[in-house]
C-alpha cells in the first residue's frame, strides 16, 4: 500500500497516520518514557494491523480470530509497511501486528540509532529477543514469546535466468556483474537486508528498485516476463513455481532467521489475556504450515480470513462449525 491510501486508511477509522520519525511532542521522550510506563492494558476493542502481504494479512487475521475468540471485539487493518504502522502501534492507534523478530529488531535499532548502526539482530533467536524487548520497551511496544514458525526475506530470479548464467547462489550473482533490477517494496532502497546488504555483502549490481512489493503477484510477474531480474520474496512463499521462479540461496549469510511474533501496544493491549490469547498460536504454527497457508490464498485464491479460521479450527484452536 502507497503512502497515501496507508493514510487514508488510518484516517477512515478515526486515526492520524503519523510521521515515520516522530519530532518534539507533549508526551514523554523515549529517554524517560520507560520511568514512566504505564500498566499493561485490556481495551475490549483492538485494531489488528496488517502489512499488506499475504503473509502478514494471515498472521493478523489468525490473531483477531484467537482474540475474538476469548472476548475481544477486533477488526484489521491494512497499513502496507513498518514505516507507517510502526507508529501507529506506539501511539495505540493499532493494538496488535504480527512481526519478525530479527527484522523488527534491526528496525527500531535504526529508528533509535540511525541507519548506520551495527545490527543487533542475529540468528541467535534469544539474543535477538533480548535486544528487541530492550528497544521495543522505551516505546511502549511489549513483544510476546515467538512460536515455532520462522521467516525471512529471499531473492528469486527466472529460472531461465538461472540456468542461463549458471546462478545457485546470491554469490553467483555478484560474481556474473550483471545489471540487476529488483522488484520489492519500496522501502527496500534503505532497509539493511535488501538493496543496500546485497551490494555490499554479494556485490550485486542493482540498477534500480521496481517498487512492486514484497513478493507479489505483480512482482513476480515482472520477473517471469523479464522486465525485472530478481524479486524480494520470502522463504515460505509457495507460488515460486507457477511463476517459473527459482531461489537463490543466502550463502554469506545475510538474512537472520525471523521468528513470527506479536507485538502490541502495551497500554492497550499488554495485559496478560491479549498474551494468553495469542500465544496458542505458538503451540501449533510451524514455517510448514505458512507457508501452505500461504499457498491457499496466493495460489488457490482463498480469502485470508477464511483460510485462518480453517487452520484455527483444524488444529482446535477454533470449535469447528
Amino acid at each position: 500500500m502507497r503512502a497515501g491510501a496507508a493514510a487514508a486508511a488510518l484516517a477512515a477509522l478515526g486515526l492520524v497516520a503519523l510521521p515515520v520519525l516522530a519530532g518534539c511532542g507533549t508526551g514523554p521522550s523515549l529517554e524517560t518514557r520507560s520511568r514512566i510506563t504505564a500498566p499493561p492494558g485490556d481495551s475490549r476493542d483492538l485494531a489488528i494491523g496488517s502489512a499488506g502481504f499475504t503473509e502478514s494479512e494471515l498472521l493478523a487475521q489468525m490473531y483477531a480470530a484467537l482474540l475474538d475468540h476469548a472476548g475481544y471485539r477486533t477488526h484489521v487493518l491494512t497499513v502496507g509497511n513498518r514505516e507507517l504502522y510502526e507508529p501507529a502501534l506506539e501511539a495505540g492507534q493499532i493494538d496488535v501486528v504480527p512481526e519478525y523478530a530479527a527484522t523488527f529488531a534491526d528496525w527500531l535499532n535504526a529508528k533509535k540509532h540511525g541507519s548506520t548502526a551495527p545490527p543487533v539482530a542475529s540468528p541467535d533467536l534469544g539474543a535477538t529477543l533480548r535486544a528487541l524487548r530492550r528497544l521495543a520497551g522505551p516505546r511502549e511496544l511489549t513483544v510476546l514469546p515467538p512460536g515455532r514458525a520462522v521467516d525471512q526475506n529471499a531473492f528469486a530470479v527466472s529460472a531461465a535466468y538461472a540456468r542461463t548464467h549458471h546462478l545457485k547462489t546470491l554469490s553467483d550473482l555478484g560474481r556474473a556483474e550483471l545489471p540487476v533490477r529488483l522488484a520489492a517494496g519500496e522501502e527496500c532502497v534503505q532497509r539493511p537486508f535488501c538493496a543496500p546488504g546485497l551490494r555490499k555483502k554479494y556485490g550485486i549490481n542493482l540498477t534500480a528498485i521496481d517498487p512492486k512489493g514484497v513478493g507479489t503477484t505483480p512482482a513476480k510477474q515482472a520477473v517471469q516476463n523479464g522486465q525485472d531480474q530478481m524479486v524480494l520474496t520470502t522463504s515460505t512463499d509457495a507460488t515460486l513455481d507457477q511463476f517459473g521462479l527459482v531461489l537463490l540461496a543466502d550463502d554469506r549469510k545475510l538474512q537472520n532467521a525471523d521468528y513470527v511474533l506479536p507485538v502490541v501496544n502495551r497500554a492497550r493491549a499488554g495485559s496478560a489475556r491479549p498474551a494468553a490469547a495469542l500465544n496458542r498460536l505458538n503451540t501449533v504454527l510451524t514455517t510448514a504450515d505458512l507457508a501452505h497457508l500461504d499457498e491457499q490464498v496466493d495460489s488457490w485464491r482463498r480469502l485470508p480470513a477464511d483460510v485462518a479460521r480453517h487452520y484455527l479450527r483444524e488444529k482446535g484452536l477454533l470449535p469447528k462449525g
